[in-house]
C-alpha cells in the first residue's frame, strides 16, 4: 500500500523554510525536512504541489514557490490618506501578510468576531482577529479571554482591585471577574474585508 502523503504538513515546512532562508529548498535539503533518506522519495509531494500551483519548476528545472505558496504581495509604495498628491506606481518590495502581521507563527491563530463590543476600537462583527497565544497582557491590549466560563474580546486593565475588562462599545459594561478568568491570547492584527 503507497504511504500516504501529507501536502499540508510538507507545505508548512517549506513555508518555514522560505520565510528563514528567503528561497527555495534544494531536493536535498527538502529530503532533510520531510525526514526522507532519499532525494528521490521528494518528487512525488513536489510533483502533487507543482499541479495544485504552490511550487513550479524555473527555466533551470530548479524548483520555486508560487504566490500561491508565499502569499506574497508587491508593495508598491506609498499614498498619502489626506490631501491629493501625484503618485507613481514603483515596486518597492515584496510580502506575505504573515511575515507582517505573524511574530511567532507557532502560536498565532485568527477568530471570526462575532457582537459589536469592540466596535468603537475598529473591530466590526465579520472582521478576523489575529491572536497570539502565550504572551502576557498589559494595560489597555486587546485580549480574548474566558471570564467565568464565557469567552469574550475586550480591552485588558489591571488596578489595584484586581483584573478588569472593558468594551470599546458605551453599550456594554465593564467587566471584572467574579470567579476565573483565562487569557486565550492578544489581539495583533484585525483583517477586514471589503465587499
Amino acid at each position: 500500500m503507497p504511504r500516504q502523503i501529507d501536502l499540508k504538513k510538507k507545505l508548512d515546512q517549506l513555508r518555514a523554510f522560505h520565510r528563514s532562508e528567503r528561497r527555495a529548498p534544494s531536493y536535498s535539503e527538502m529530503a532533510e525536512l520531510f525526514g526522507y533518506s532519499s532525494k528521490a522519495a521528494v518528487y512525488a509531494p513536489v510533483r502533487k504541489l507543482i499541479d495544485l500551483g504552490y511550487l513550479k519548476r524555473s527555466a533551470g528545472g530548479r524548483i520555486a514557490f508560487t504566490q500561491k505558496a508565499t502569499g506574497k504581495i508587491a508593495i508598491l509604495g506609498t499614498v498619502q490618506a489626506g490631501f491629493q498628491s501625484p503618485a507613481e506606481e514603483e515596486l518597492l518590495d515584496t510580502i506575505s501578510l504573515d511575515e507582517f502581521l505573524v511574530r511567532r507563527p507557532e502560536s498565532t491563530f485568527l477568530l471570526t468576531v462575532s457582537g459589536d463590543s469592540m466596535i468603537d476600537a475598529g473591530i466590526h462583527p465579520g472582521d478576523l482577529v489575529l491572536v497570539e497565544k502565550n504572551g502576557a497582557p498589559k494595560n489597555q491590549d486587546i485580549i480574548i479571554a474566558q471570564v467565568d466560563g464565557e469567552w469574550t474580546m475586550k480591552y485588558f486593565f489591571r488596578d489595584k482591585s484586581g483584573v478588569y475588562l472593558d468594551p470599546a462599545n458605551p453599550a456594554y459594561s465593564r467587566i471584572r471577574p467574579r470567579g476565573s478568568m483565562v487569557v486565550g491570547g492578544i489581539v495583533r492584527a484585525v483583517i477586514r474585508k471589503y465587499q
